[in-house]
């Protein structure tokens, strides 16, 4: 399984990124709040993912950018979560993850919540399919 993060898998449309903060569901678990959005038709990917820390909580780039690079380390690592789901199914799903926590929290405490959202928007997913 690839276990990259391409560019095509970044959320980077500016017309999608509105469509997701202004039609889109969302779903809090600390330290993320998940906004997602199911997109007809499919993209060049299955699932696009976008990472946003706040700089009124981390002043300084170097910890935005720190908590940014743990977010998405952790994303790469589970993805496939995700990618089994939604590669079948004939829409593309974009996502949101807002850190909200006011400390930086170690690799390992990101990875377990972030593996318990997505395992929560897989679950709801199957429950809206059947």
């Amino acid at each position: 399984m690839n276990q990259r993060f391409s560019k095509k898998e970044h959320l980077c449309s500016k017309k999608h990124i509105q469509l997701l903060f202004s039609e889109g569901s969302s779903h809090y678990k600390y330290p993320f709040k998940l906004l997602y959005y199911h997109l007809q038709p499919p993209q060049a990917s299955a699932v696009q993912l976008l990472v946003t820390v706040s700089k009124k909580q981390f002043k300084n780039a170097v910890d935005r950018n720190r908590v940014k690079r743990l977010i998405r380390e952790a994303y790469r690592r589970n993805k496939t979560i995700l990618e089994k789901q939604f590669e079948k199914q004939d829409d593309s799903l974009l996502i949101g993850l807002v850190y909200t926590a006011k400390t930086i929290l170690s690799y390992e405490e990101i990875e377990r919540k972030l593996i318990l959202i997505l395992r929560r928007l897989t679950e709801q997913d199957e429950e809206t399919a059947s």
